[in-house]
C-alpha cells in the first residue's frame, strides 16, 4: 500500500470517529424542536426577538408567558382609593363647616378664592345656579355635579395643589363640608360624615341620564370616512367668548381680563458673572413647579401669585394690586425685605415660615433646589 493511501485512510477513520462522537452527544443533549413550536418572522426586531426567547425558554408548554405576577391585595388597596356615588370606598370619619372654612383658606383659597369664588381662571367651585341653560353655564359643585362622592373622591385624590394626598380623611370631610356651605347646600353648623354622607341632595342629580351614544349615535360614524374635499367651502361659523381659559399660559393672545394695572419693571436677564451658569440653569428647571402661579422676567405680571421680578431686596408683602395674606404683610409692615437667607426658609416650608399665607405649595426640601432656585431669581433683580 503506498504512503498516500494510508494517509488517506488514517484520516477518513478519524473524520469518522469525530461524527460519531458528535451525534451521540447531541442524540443524548439536544431536544428535539416540537411540532407546535411558534415562529417568528425573520424581520422581526431583534431585541424583541431576545425578549421573546428569554420569555418562551421559562414558559410552560400549553401555558402563559408568567411574565411579572399577580398584585398581592396590599398592593392594590393602596391605589384602590376610588369613592362610589353609592358611598363604597368611604372611610369612617367627619368634617365641620366650620373647620372645613380654616383647612380650606390655608390650602385651597390661593386658587379657589376664599369662598370658593375662584381666583383669576381657576375654577370656580360655588355659585352659577341657574346657568346652565346659558350659552356660557358656570359648572360648580353646587349648579352641575351630580354626586358628592365626586367631589370627595377629587380633593382626597389630588388637592391641594403641588401637595395631593397629604389630607387626613377628617379633613377632606371638613372642606367638602365648607364646599357645601359656599353653594349654600348646607347651614353653618353641618358636619359631613360617611354616616350621613348620602344624604346631601345634589341639585342637578336628576338632570344626568345614561349614556346611550352606542345605540344613538355610534352607528351614524361606523361608515366610510371621508379624508379630502369633504365640504364645498369652509368658512368660520363661531369664535371662543373667552380665550384666557388656561392660567398663566404665555403664549396665549392678549384679552379683555381685567388685571392690575400695575407699573412693573422690565428686566434684562443677565446673569451674575459670580453665578455658575449651570447652577442658573438648574434653577430655571426647578422654577417650573412654580410657574403655575407665579411669573418672572420680562413682562411678568401679578397672576394667582405676585410677580418675582426684583424679589431680593423687596419688602416683603408690599406688590401693588396683590391682595397678600395677613401673615406676610404684617411681616412688610414691620420692614422685613426678602433676602436670601428669609427666601430660603421660606421655600423650605411656606406655611412654617408664615402660617396663615395663601401660598399652598408644600414647599421645597432639598438644599441644592432652594440654592438653584435662588439663583435664577437673582438674575432678575435689579
Amino acid at each position: 500500500m503506498s504512503k498516500s493511501l494510508k494517509l488517506f485512510g488514517a484520516a477518513a477513520l478519524a473524520s469518522g470517529g469525530a461524527l460519531l462522537v458528535a451525534y451521540n452527544f447531541a442524540d443524548r443533549n439536544i431536544a428535539m424542536v416540537p411540532e407546535d413550536v411558534t415562529r417568528m418572522n425573520g424581520n422581526a426586531d431583534p431585541d424583541y426577538m431576545m425578549m421573546f426567547a428569554a420569555a418562551a425558554s421559562d414558559a410552560p408548554a400549553d401555558g402563559p408567558l408568567e411574565l411579572g405576577r399577580a398584585a398581592t391585595g396590599e398592593e392594590i388597596a393602596a391605589w384602590d382609593k376610588d369613592v362610589s356615588p353609592d358611598g363604597t370606598g368611604l372611610p369612617a370619619g367627619s368634617g365641620s363647616v366650620e373647620v372645613g372654612e380654616v383647612l380650606f383658606s390655608e390650602n385651597c383659597a390661593s386658587c379657589h378664592g376664599e369662598f370658593a369664588e375662584g381666583v383669576g381662571n381657576w375654577p370656580k367651585l360655588s355659585g352659577g345656579e341657574g346657568t346652565l341653560a346659558d350659552d356660557d353655564p358656570v359648572k360648580t359643585v353646587g349648579s352641575y355635579w351630580p354626586h358628592l362622592s365626586t367631589a370627595w373622591d377629587y380633593v382626597n385624590r389630588s388637592m391641594p395643589f403641588g401637595n395631593a394626598q397629604t389630607l387626613e380623611d377628617d379633613e377632606v370631610y371638613a372642606i367638602v363640608a365648607y364646599i357645601l356651605y359656599s353653594n349654600f347646600l348646607v347651614e353653618d353648623d353641618f358636619v359631613l360624615s360617611d354616616a350621613n354622607f348620602l344624604e346631601v341632595e345634589m341639585p342637578n342629580a336628576g338632570n344626568f341620564v345614561i349614556d346611550d351614544r352606542p345605540e344613538t349615535e355610534y352607528g351614524r360614524f361606523s361608515g366610510e370616512v371621508c379624508m379630502s374635499d369633504c365640504k364645498e367651502a369652509v368658512e368660520i361659523t363661531m369664535r371662543a367668548a373667552v380665550l384666557d381659559v388656561t392660567p398663566e399660559d404665555e403664549d396665549a393672545p392678549a384679552t379683555n381680563v381685567d388685571e392690575a394695572s400695575v407699573e412693573i419693571p422690565e428686566v434684562v436677564e443677565v446673569p451674575d458673572a459670580n453665578i455658575d451658569p449651570d447652577l442658573i440653569a438648574a434653577g430655571e428647571k426647578v422654577f417650573r413647579k412654580c410657574k403655575a402661579c407665579h411669573q418672572v422676567g420680562e413682562g411678568a405680571r401679578n397672576r394667582t401669585g405676585p410677580h418675582l421680578n426684583n424679589l431680593l431686596g423687596r419688602r416683603i408683602g408690599q406688590i401693588d394690586g396683590f391682595k397678600y395674606s395677613k401673615a406676610l404683610t404684617e411681616m412688610g409692615d414691620m420692614e422685613k425685605s426678602w433676602d436670601n437667607h428669609s427666601l430660603s426658609d421660606f421655600l423650605e416650608a411656606p406655611k412654617g415660615y408664615a402660617k396663615g399665607t395663601k401660598m399652598a405649595f408644600a414647599g421645597l426640601r432639598s438644599p441644592e433646589e432652594r440654592e438653584a432656585i435662588l439663583a435664577y431669581l437673582a438674575q432678575f433683580s435689579e
